[in-house]
């Protein structure tokens, strides 16, 4: 069984887990969703996101910002 914490490439993750992931504020991540500005779905009342989404958003961002 595995032990390793870290999110797989296709897992789907809690707040919580994508702002440890991020290095953000568990709140900054929750506002940022809430307007629509990072990819997540709304299931049963609880936001969550698909790492490798999250990973081809944020690499979109860093290009984006970086012209």
């Amino acid at each position: 069984m595995r032990k390793n914490h870290a999110p797989d490439k296709g897992q789907i993750m809690t707040l919580r887990e994508v702002a440890k992931y991020l290095g953000l504020h568990v709140m900054t991540v929750y506002k940022l969703t809430r307007e629509g500005r990072v990819p997540a779905a709304k299931i049963g009342g609880q936001w969550r996101f698909k790492r490798n989404v999250l990973d081809e958003w944020l690499e979109a961002q860093m290009h984006r910002h970086a012209a």
